[in-house]
């Protein structure tokens, strides 16, 4: 049965329905497979139309890759609002976020970060891709303040806690992790990367104390 009817946009919302189009062939059938001309068949629309809105198909993954951002800095700013008060409940509930974003949007997750680093990115796409940074060190600042962090510099911080996290999202997109023991993996992944931001037992300095004599 024919089930372009279904997909034609509303007056005045293309850009929209192209972004949403977009993405659905993306997840189908991979970025090799997005035309601005094959959308505009699929939508209905003449195949000039598109070009309104995006001049080729980098400005497309561009502005999709902006979207994918977008929205999961929605998906995290939920979390923390669900969160609780201290450096360990945020934390946890970022990780569950942004492993969650990126297992149910796997192909907009690779093309968010494949994009962001093209030299011709646009400026709201980089913008939109830091936006996972600026809570993070935010979060990280907070934890320091209240002694739940260790101190230093936030990026000796930051580096490692969240490479730990995206590392362990990409490969549970991957499928290198079994679907049953993902959630378990996950929350050992967290504790592990909690004990890296603990603060240090001891006084950095005192393995340098000589002995009272």
């Amino acid at each position: 049965m024919q089930t372009r009817q279904t997909r034609r946009y509303h007056h005045g919302d293309l850009r929209a329905a192209l972004l949403t189009r977009a993405e659905e062939t993306l997840r189908e059938k991979g970025p090799g497979a997005l035309s601005l001309r094959e959308l505009a068949r699929d939508l209905g629309v003449s195949h000039a139309a598109p070009s309104r809105h995006f001049k080729d198909k980098q400005a497309l993954l561009d502005a999709l890759a902006q979207v994918g951002f977008e929205r999961m800095s929605d998906a995290l700013a939920v979390s923390q609002a669900a969160a609780g008060e201290t450096f360990a409940d945020r934390i946890a509930a970022l990780a569950r976020a942004h492993v969650g974003f990126a297992t149910a949007n796997a192909e907009l997750l690779d093309l968010m970060f494949s994009i962001k680093h093209d030299p011709a990115a646009s400026e709201a796409l980089v913008e939109a891709s830091q936006n996972m940074s600026v809570l993070a060190i935010r979060l990280i600042e907070e934890g320091q303040r209240r002694g739940e962090v260790r101190a230093g510099p936030v990026e000796s911080v930051a580096v490692p806690l969240f490479t730990t996290i995206h590392g362990f999202a990409s490969l549970a997109v991957s499928g290198t992790l079994s679907t049953e023991a993902a959630d378990s993996d996950l929350e050992n992944v967290i504790a592990y990367a909690l004990r890296g931001c603990a603060p240090d037992a001891r006084h950095p300095t005192e393995h340098l104390r000589t002995p009272a004599q």
